[in-house]
């Protein structure tokens, strides 16, 4: 049975407002991997849920949380307002530094569909961030910022998804930092297909056991 030093559904206070969050961080974790999901998605995307639990396997906490709240997230447009999703992201990030459970942790994102946009974009002006990985992302999204991003950044793309998959190319050439790009055939989008999400799940841990080194490495 998993020890753990911290696990718990959690509020989150960013000046007026308030997210809801949830944070695990096994005892002897090292890494803390911040999940930014996509639009239309929350906390309890099943996708990144799954992602988190095979995390939690490889002795890697998380942080799942809601990029807005029940009433922002009324407004469609905010789900796309990727400044907006950024500037929460970065918030959190700054939260989570200063929680006792991230002590001597180094940090790092996962980020689906526009969620990959805003942790590229976050990652930019956060040069402590170790390591990023998108899943099915948009990080075209994140535009002018790709170049700034100094933490090593993983773009997994389901050789399926077409449309994104060209987008991942282009911004791929973009970023200056150590980079991968790993297409798993025969995925669409949401790597629904049998046995898709496990290769996510497994490429995505490699890449942080690779670079979500402790602070005091």
């Amino acid at each position: 049975m998993m020890n753990f030093r911290f696990n718990s559904e959690t509020d989150i206070p960013l000046g007026t407002v308030v997210l809801q969050g949830e944070l695990i961080v096994p005892l002897n974790a090292e890494g803390i991997v911040i999940f930014s999901h996509g639009s239309g998605s929350s906390r309890h995307s099943p996708r990144n849920r799954r992602v988190a639990a095979y995390l939690h396997e490889q002795n890697f906490g998380t942080l799942l949380f809601d990029l807005l709240t029940i009433e922002e997230d009324r407004r469609y447009q905010n789900r796309f307002d990727i400044r907006l999703l950024t500037q929460r992201l970065y918030n959190v990030t700054k939260w989570l530094e200063k929680h006792p459970a991230a002590l001597g942790c180094s940090i790092g994102y996962f980020g689906a569909s526009t969620g990959a946009a805003s942790a590229l974009q976050a990652a930019a002006h956060l040069p402590e961030i170790a390591a990023v990985v998108s899943r099915g992302g948009r990080p075209d999204l994140a535009n002018d910022e790709l170049h700034k991003v100094t933490a090593p950044t993983l773009l997994l793309v389901g050789g399926e998804d077409v449309v994104v998959l060209e987008l991942n190319r282009q911004a791929f050439e973009q970023l200056t930092c150590v980079k991968r790009l790993d297409i798993v055939e025969g995925a669409t989008h949401l790597f629904e297909e049998e046995g898709k999400m496990e290769i996510v799940e497994k490429l995505a841990a490699k890449w942080f056991q690779k670079y979500l080194q402790p602070v005091n490495a």
